[in-house]
C-alpha cells in the first residue's frame, strides 16, 4: 500500500471493509434525517423516489469513490492526484480530494456537537430507566411524572447550557480521536466490527417493539403507499440530496477507505452491498420510528424535533418506554460514532501523508482543530446566538453557526465534490484503469459508466443549483 496513510494496516478482509464502509454511510442521516424528510414530504412517494436515486446515482458514485481510493493508494488528495497522473491528466484534479476532506472536516466539527445531544439523551434516558429498574419497575414508561412540555423542554434546556453542550461535544470527539489514532486495523476496523453488528441488533429490536406496540399498519401505509400528488420539484430535490448525503458521498471517508482495500476484492458487488445496507437501514429507521409516532397520535412531519422531542414524548406513554428510549439513543450513538470515525480518517490520512506525522499525532491535531470549530457551533445556540457567519448571503442570513456550516457543506461543498467525482471518473480518468478497478465488463460496465458520466452530473448539478438558488423551486 502506497503512502503513509496506510500506517496501522489495511482492512483484514472484505467483510471488515464492508462493515467499516457501511458504518461510514450509516449515521444520523439515516436515523434522523431520512424519517424527518419522509415525514415532511408525504411518506411513500418520497421513499420510492429516494430508493430510485440510490440505485441510479448513489451506488454508482459509491463505486466511483472506492475505486479512486484503491487505484490511488493514498489519502484522498494523493489518490486523485495519482489517478490523474496515471491517466495523463492535470494533477490539479487533486483539488477534488482536497474539497472532499475539507467537507468531511467541517461536517465532523458540527456532527460531534449533534452527537453530543445524543449522548445527553443517553444519559437522561439511562438515568430514567435505571431509576425505574432499581425501583422494581424495569418496564416503566419513560420520564414518568413529567409533562409533555417538560419532556420537550429538555432540548431547550440543553441548548441554554453552553458548558454542558461543550462537554458532551468534547466527550464524543475524544472517543472518535481515540479510535482513529489506534489505526486502521486496530482502531477503525475493530470499532466497525463491534459497533455495526450491535447497531443492527438494536435497530431490529426497536423495530420489532414498534411493530407490536405501535401502529405498524399505518406506518407501512404511510411509507409504501405513494401519493404522487405530493411530488414536487422541492421533494425530488430533497430525495436526491438525501440519497447523496445518506451514503456519506463526497466527504472523503469512502475515498480514503478505498485506499485500504486489497486488490483481490471485487469492488462492484461490494459497493452495491454498501448502498443496499445503507438504504435498508434508512427504511428500517422509518419502520422503527413511525409506528411509535402514529400510536400516540403525534405528527410524523415534526421535522428535526422528531428524534429529540417527539419520540421521547412517545416513549413516555408506551409500555417499557424507559428501556426502549435508552436502547434507541444508544443505537443512534453507534451510528453517529461510525460516521464520525470516517469523517476524521479522511483529513487524518492526508496529514500523515503530507507531513509525515505519526497517526496518533495526526488524529489529535485534526480532531482538536475540528473540536474548536465545534465549540463555536455549540456556543451558537446560546452566547453566540446572534452570530451569522454568512449573513450577507440570503440563504444563510438567518442561520446560526452550526446550521450555516451544515448548510454550506450540504448544499454546496458535497454536491460540488460529487459532481467533480462523476466528471473525473466518467470523463477524465483512464478508461482501462477504471474498468479494471470496478471489476465490471461488457454491458454492465457500459451501463455503470453511462450513469456516472451522464446521469450523475446532470442530477447532482440540479441539487447544487437548487441549493444555491432555492427560490427556483417556487
Amino acid at each position: 500500500m502506497a503512502g503513509a496513510a496506510a500506517a496501522g494496516g489495511g482492512w483484514s478482509s472484505r467483510t471488515a471493509f464492508i462493515l467499516a464502509a457501511v458504518g461510514a454511510a450509516v449515521g444520523l442521516g439515516n436515523i434522523w434525517r431520512f424519517p424527518t424528510l419522509a415525514g415532511e414530504n408525504g411518506g411513500g412517494a418520497f421513499v420510492l423516489v429516494y430508493i430510485g436515486f440510490v440505485v441510479l446515482l448513489g451506488a454508482p458514485l459509491v463505486l466511483s469513490e472506492i475505486l479512486l481510493g484503491r487505484a490511488g493508494g493514498e489519502d484522498a488528495i494523493g489518490s486523485v492526484r495519482n489517478v490523474a497522473r496515471a491517466s495523463g491528466r492535470s494533477e490539479r484534479w487533486r483539488g477534488l480530494g482536497a474539497l472532499q476532506i475539507t467537507s468531511g472536516f467541517l461536517i465532523l466539527s458540527f456532527y460531534c456537537v449533534v452527537a453530543g445531544w445524543v449522548v445527553n439523551y443517553i444519559l437522561a434516558s439511562g438515568e430514567d430507566w435505571f431509576g425505574a429498574l432499581f425501583a422494581g419497575d424495569p418496564f416503566a414508561m419513560a420520564f414518568d411524572g413529567e409533562t409533555q412540555e417538560q419532556i420537550t423542554g429538555r432540548m431547550g434546556a440543553l441548548f441554554g447550557d453552553p458548558i454542558r453542550m461543550i462537554a458532551l461535544h468534547s466527550a464524543f470527539m475524544a472517543i472518535t480521536i481515540w479510535i482513529v489514532a489506534s489505526g486502521v486495523t486496530d482502531g477503525i476496523e475493530k470499532a466497525a466490527t463491534w459497533l455495526m453488528p450491535a447497531f443492527f441488533v438494536l435497530l431490529v429490536m426497536v423495530t420489532i417493539y414498534g411493530a407490536f406496540t405501535g401502529d405498524f399498519g399505518r406506518a407501512l401505509s404511510f411509507m409504501f403507499t405513494p401519493d404522487f400528488s405530493k411530488l414536487s420539484p422541492g421533494v425530488l430535490n430533497e430525495a436526491l440530496g438525501q440519497a447523496l448525503f445518506s451514503l456519506s458521498l463526497a466527504a472523503g471517508g469512502l475515498l480514503t477507505y478505498g485506499a485500504y482495500v486489497s486488490k483481490e476484492v471485487n469492488l462492484a458487488p461490494t459497493a452495491a452491498m454498501i448502498a443496499a445496507a445503507d438504504t435498508a437501514v434508512a427504511i428500517l429507521a422509518g419502520l422503527m420510528i413511525f409506528p411509535i409516532v402514529f400510536a400516540v397520535g403525534l405528527d410524523p412531519a415534526a421535522g428535526p424535533a422528531l428524534i429529540f422531542q417527539t419520540l421521547p414524548v412517545a416513549f413516555s406513554s408506551m409500555p417499557a418506554g424507559a428501556l426502549v428510549g435508552f436502547v434507541f439513543f444508544v443505537l443512534i450513538f453507534f451510528a453517529a460514532l461510525t460516521s464520525s470515525i470516517s469523517l476524521l480518517e479522511g483529513p487524518t490520512a492526508w496529514v500523515i501523508d503530507a507531513f509525515g506525522l505519526k497517526r496518533p499525532s495526526a488524529a489529535i491535531l485534526v480532531g482538536l482543530t475540528a473540536w474548536l470549530i465545534g465549540v463555536a457551533c455549540a456556543l451558537g445556540y446560546s452566547v453566540w446566538s446572534d452570530v451569522r457567519l454568512l449573513g450577507f448571503w440570503d440563504i444563510f442570513a438567518n442561520t446560526d453557526i452550526l446550521d450555516t456550516i451544515d448548510g454550506f457543506t450540504g448544499k454546496i461543498m458535497l454536491p460540488l465534490a460529487a459532481l467533480l467525482v462523476a466528471v473525473f471518473v466518467g470523463w477524465r480518468a483512464d478508461r482501462q484503469l477504471v474498468e479494471r478497478e470496478t471489476g465490471l465488463s461488457g454491458g454492465a460496465f457500459v451501463l455503470w459508466r453511462f450513469l456516472v458520466a451522464w446521469l450523475c452530473p446532470i442530477a447532482v448539478s440540479v441539487v447544487l443549483l437548487f441549493g444555491l438558488f432555492p427560490n427556483l423551486l417556487g
